[in-house]
């Protein structure tokens, strides 16, 4: 992603009441093999995960 694009991203995420910085952290890594296949992860430090929250069940 070039700077002008990781801005936009940045102003878009960031523009809502109560947002900060941290609303626009990186979420996801990208990574390639030597054979061309694309992996995306979740990263570790990411504030937000995928799944079922932890008060799912409750209610």
């Amino acid at each position: 992603m070039d700077s002008d694009d990781e801005r936009k991203r940045t102003e878009q995420l960031t523009t809502a009441p109560k947002s900060g910085p941290e609303d626009a952290a990186p979420r996801i890594e990208v990574s390639e093999t030597a054979e061309g296949t694309k992996r995306i992860d979740v990263r570790d430090d990411a504030a937000f995960r995928p799944g079922r929250g932890a008060d799912a069940d409750a209610g």
